[in-house]
């Protein structure tokens, strides 16, 4: 018979303060995956490892292990892998063991079944949950399962001890209550399988529990108490009192509780601090509304009660702060998604500083495939929380003008729709300005063409010469948009027509103009002009118009009224 698999010994933080898994913690459980060849082989039902139930009939047991277990949910934890598993199962003396979540399962084929789930099943952080397997001998707890008639000697002896009108149970020193020792019952709360039978009978009798009295039982852990969050979840004055905590982590196992009172006074655990200052809020920390510790009362909590809302506020559009710092920007917006969209995007160089930096993110689910619109941006995406290594961090930051444009020049060519732009004022002063824009763009050419995507664009510009802003900080984050975005998107905005195209009718020459107008933040005289005098062909327009922007210097020469953008 194989033995379960232990991991190495783990060198714990204090356990007065929250534990900290980081990185170092996921190396840890890389060390159990590079581990799983221990158990290659599919459990075959044939294969068993067998004990003997009270009532002699022969079993077979596995022992369930998650390296890291300890910093997730018990229900979240037991939920996910039961809804990953092709066969309900039912999880034997669930407890922690250092690090490690483990459980018993009895029959081969469930335990092949949660096999398979191993890496199938993602935690926050996007990290995959492995499963150990191993065949094991019976679990204690089980061997030492109290007999029909113990229990019912226990329950009378818990009526015994239950105050109706107080809605409490007093199980104070409970071992030695001559109820239980005269039936030579010796109930250890140590033990999981006498805890559990204790929490057993309470959900069954009493299920409005307020009050429960643990006071002077020796206990040293609160594996089997964890299960009081499902058992009993109205209770709200717990005494441990006098017993042996000597951790306060044991309580991060039953922090689900709404508790209002708690005792712990006589417990190594209470040493452990620096001031009953620390101690307090050690203790508050877990149970935040926590109005008696030790008999002492606290402060009155600060909670903020947040309604839910069922749907998101109404957007209330654009906020600039002044009207001049909306016609400011927004001037510079158009001229600047003019010249990017124009298809050369070199063009922006005058647009920002010399020392400027640029980031690119995308937006999307990690448990998704990269939708195909996005998979031009993923390969250079800035994700910090997914990028592993500082080198990245630093690659895929564009650094300097040139940098930043010669990045810019390679991404997909587009079309912004700038009547869907929403912009924002973050801060203002006198040599800074930084806004956001968000707004929705399609791809003009490629597999995507056509495709609407959203983008929000935060950007940090000083003031240059001649009345003009020059970019310092520019981050962009592209997104997919939901069917409803699409239908929005464009809905107002002119075709604007390729170069080949030569418009032949007034109203579509009228029509072309329009759409240049709108796009440079020009008045019509001008775009008209330029457009007869390069016989309507729209890019050569389009060139010619950038080529007298960057040449310009002053923006009344050219547009009359625009914001120059170098």
């Amino acid at each position: 018979m194989r033995d379960a698999h232990v991991g190495p010994r783990v060198r714990h933080t204090h356990y007065a303060s929250r534990p900290y898994y980081g990185r170092g913690q996921r190396h840890y459980q890389g060390q159990f995956h590079a581990n799983m060849d221990m158990w290659k082989e599919e459990i075959h039902p044939g294969r068993r490892t067998l004990g003997r139930g009270q009532n002699g009939i022969p079993q077979s047991w596995f022992k369930i292990t998650i390296p890291c277990g300890r910093k997730y949910d018990k229900t979240w934890l037991l939920n996910s892998i039961q809804s990953h598993c092709r066969v309900p199962f039912s999880p034997v003396d669930f407890h922690y063991a250092r690090m490690q979540a483990q459980f018993f399962v009895q029959d081969a084929s469930t335990a092949s079944a949660l096999k398979n789930v191993s890496y199938k099943i993602r935690d926050d952080e996007n990290q995959k949950i492995c499963i150990f397997v191993n065949p094991s001998s019976v679990p204690y707890s089980v061997q030492t399962k109290l007999r029909p008639e113990q229990v019912d000697q226990l329950k009378l002896t818990m009526n015994k001890r239950y105050d109706v009108s107080q809605q409490a149970l007093d199980l104070q020193n409970l071992r030695f209550d001559p109820n239980l020792v005269d039936h030579d019952i010796d109930m250890i709360l140590n033990r999981r399988n006498c805890m559990a039978a204790t929490l057993k009978i309470i959900e069954e009798n009493f299920p409005e529990l307020l009050s429960l009295n643990l006071r002077s039982n020796k206990l040293y852990q609160l594996d089997g108490l964890s299960d009081i969050i499902q058992k009993a979840p109205k209770v709200k004055i717990l005494n441990l009192s006098k017993n042996e905590l000597k951790s306060a982590w044991e309580l991060d196992k039953i922090r689900g509780l709404k508790l209002e009172e708690l005792w712990l006074e006589g417990n190594p655990l209470c040493n452990n601090f620096a001031d009953h200052s620390t101690y307090v809020s050690s203790i508050l920390e877990l149970f935040p509304k926590l109005l008696h510790l030790d008999g002492h009362e606290l402060p009155p909590p600060i909670i903020f009660d947040i309604v839910a809302y069922t749907k998101l506020p109404v957007c209330k559009g654009s906020v600039f702060g002044s009207e001049t710092l909306k016609s400011l920007v927004m001037q510079f917006l158009k001229q600047y998604y003019w010249i990017y969209d124009s298809g050369d995007r070199h063009g922006l160089l005058d647009a920002y500083h010399d020392e400027a930096c640029f980031s690119l993110t995308i937006l999307f689910n990690p448990k998704d495939l990269v939708p195909r619109c996005l998979e031009e941006y993923f390969k250079d995406s800035r994700n910090i929380k997914n990028l592993k290594g500082s080198v990245l961090w630093v690659q895929f930051l564009k650094h300097t003008k040139r940098d930043v444009v010669d990045f810019l020049s390679v991404l997909p060519k587009s079309q912004h729709d700038v009547s869907s732009f929403m912009v924002d004022m973050c801060v203002q002063t006198e040599k800074m300005l930084c806004f956001s824009v968000n707004g929705a763009f399609k791809e003009v050419e490629g597999v995507c063409q056509a495709h609407v995507c959203a983008f929000t664009r935060i950007f940090i510009a000083i003031p240059a010469s001649n009345s003009s802003l020059r970019i310092v900080n520019d981050q962009l984050c592209v997104r997919d948009v939901s069917l409803i975005e699409t239908q929005g998107a464009f809905s107002t905005l002119v075709p604007i027509p390729s170069s080949s195209s030569m418009p032949t009718g007034s109203q579509e020459q009228q029509e072309v103009v329009q759409a240049f107008s709108t796009q440079s933040g020009m008045n019509l005289q001008w775009p008209q002009k330029c457009l007869h005098d390069n016989n309507w062909d729209y890019t050569r327009a389009s060139q010619i118009f950038t080529l007298s922007t960057l040449r310009s210097g002053n923006s009344g020469q050219v547009s009359g009224g625009r914001v120059a953008l170098g």
